[in-house]
């Protein structure tokens, strides 16, 4: 909302977010993380939160813009050190038009260009190479496994570009989260916008009251062999679902909650996998 304040009170969507990045791009801890996306870098986190702040009544988004209602000194309410940083901005920027700020955020930072659609008119073909050169390289068929904890739905999915992912397949019972982003109809429409078919199997999950007092790095490998000998042994029609998905896509990542896939039943799910006889791909934890 000081960013706002500071350019005026109104700012064009897509300038918002290239502001946003390059104004966090210069901070020690980043509040925003971002995706690459049809115009460059794109946080859904600030999306979300401007349109809480929009219910609030204190800025309006329009088709184009977004706009304090009333400018009520938020600008003063930060420390003096980003206070200094957003008039920094102000004075390095507010005369750039949108493709001066596309322009600016593509070649500084071009791994978030690698969705755009106005790439063309944009850069140089000397320029658009830089771009191409973000993207993956051509894997071998990899069967990955990934967890959201302690990441934001940004970092999460450039896990999976970076990794050249192209079907996501969530093996959570209860796809649902607190955490923006991972409930499952977000997590589907960020996935299908960056590309990713999604996929939920809930037959390969775990009933969440099965899950509750685990303390110790043993409770959880008692509770990954009782899967193994019940749930994945009558899984066997989708678990052929998966290995379909990575012989027709090549890049395949099972995710679910916990961080670490020693403490997530998708590794004992993965690891039973390499074991199936027509297994000719690798393995790899994000």
């Amino acid at each position: 909302m000081a960013l706002l304040e500071v350019f005026g009170g109104r700012v064009n969507k897509i300038d918002f977010q290239k502001l946003l990045l390059l104004f966090t791009q210069n901070t020690s801890k980043p509040v925003y993380d971002f995706l690459p996306y049809q115009y460059g870098c794109y946080s859904y986190q600030a999306n979300w939160d401007l349109g809480a702040l929009v219910l609030r009544g204190l800025i309006v988004g329009t088709p184009e813009a977004w706009e304090l209602k009333a400018e009520n000194g938020y600008l003063a309410q930060l420390k003096k050190e980003d206070q200094a940083k957003l008039w920094h901005l102000f004075r390095s920027y507010k005369g750039f038009s949108t493709d001066d700020l596309l322009y600016l955020t593509y070649t500084a930072l071009p791994y978030y260009a690698i969705k755009s659609k106005v790439l063309k008119r944009i850069l140089s073909p000397t320029e658009i190479e830089k771009v191409k050169a973000q993207k993956s390289p051509r894997i071998p068929p990899t069967l990955y496994t990934i967890g959201y904890e302690g990441i934001s739905v940004e970092k999460y999915f450039n896990k999976l570009i970076l990794a050249d992912v192209k079907v996501l397949c969530d093996v959570r019972k209860n796809p649902l989260s607190q955490k923006y982003g991972f409930s499952k109809s977000t997590l589907q429409t960020i996935a299908k916008a960056m590309g990713i078919k999604y996929v939920h199997i809930p037959e390969l999950g775990i009933a969440s009251e099965k899950r509750q007092n685990l303390k110790t790095q043993k409770d959880y490998q008692q509770l990954f062999e009782i899967y193994a000998d019940t749930t994945l042994l009558t899984a066997e029609e989708h678990i052929k679902v998966i290995f379909e998905l990575l012989k027709k896509h090549r890049g395949v990542a099972l995710t679910c909650f916990e961080a670490h896939h020693c403490q997530c039943h998708r590794g004992t799910l993965a690891q039973h996998i390499t074991q199936l006889p027509e297994w000719n791909a690798q393995l790899k934890h994000l």
